[in-house]
């Protein structure tokens, strides 16, 4: 049940951005065990001067085709968390989608009580989930 959000520039066309979803989605598949209907992204394009994506002085230089992946997620274990950085920058950058220093991810942990899938219930709370 990861709630993905993409923040890139501008520019892309919607089948690059769709690749980059669905590979991420795959990845996320792959690594975290969800199932394939438990698929949640949302993508906000941004003008060049409203992202300031700098290295956090790693000695690397990124491009205007940065992407920041935002994950809210339930926890994972710390294996399965560098497993997904390492694969998700391995599979976007061989599908030539993101360079691998172009990309930032943040995964931010919560438990179940945090989220309702829809008409106002706590699915995992009520064992609908």
């Amino acid at each position: 049940m990861p709630l993905i959000r993409f923040d890139l520039q501008k520019g892309r066309s919607p089948e690059k951005i769709k690749q980059i979803l669905d590979v991420t989605h795959t990845v996320v598949v792959d690594v975290f065990k969800v199932p394939q209907r438990d698929r949640y992204q949302i993508v906000t394009q941004h003008e060049p001067y409203e992202m300031v994506i700098q290295d956090t002085g790693l000695g690397f230089e990124r491009s205007e085709k940065v992407v920041v992946v935002s994950i809210t997620s339930s926890p994972r274990k710390k294996e399965d968390i560098i497993k997904f950085y390492k694969t998700l920058a391995e599979r976007l950058g061989a599908n030539q989608l993101v360079d691998p220093k172009d990309l930032m991810v943040n995964i931010v942990l919560n438990t179940k009580e945090n989220w309702s899938f829809g008409y106002g219930k706590a699915q995992f709370l009520t064992g609908e989930l």
